[in-house]
């Protein structure tokens, strides 16, 4: 399992959202982060998931 992370920020910068979490791969990755966004409400506000080697899962701006 590799460690992925979850960041969320408010327009002005504020970040909302740090969060680290597991998965096996990337794809898993991006369903596990699309969850914890979906469920926080979060999917509109501008958000990024990042993978071990800083490769981009996830991004909304």
């Amino acid at each position: 399992m590799k460690n992925y992370k979850l960041t969320v920020f408010e327009a002005n910068g504020e970040k909302l959202l740090d969060e680290t979490f597991q998965a096996a791969a990337d794809q898993e990755a991006k369903q596990i982060g699309e969850k914890m966004l979906s469920e926080k409400n979060y999917l509109d506000k501008t958000h990024r998931c990042t993978s071990p080697s800083g490769k981009l899962v996830l991004f909304h701006a």
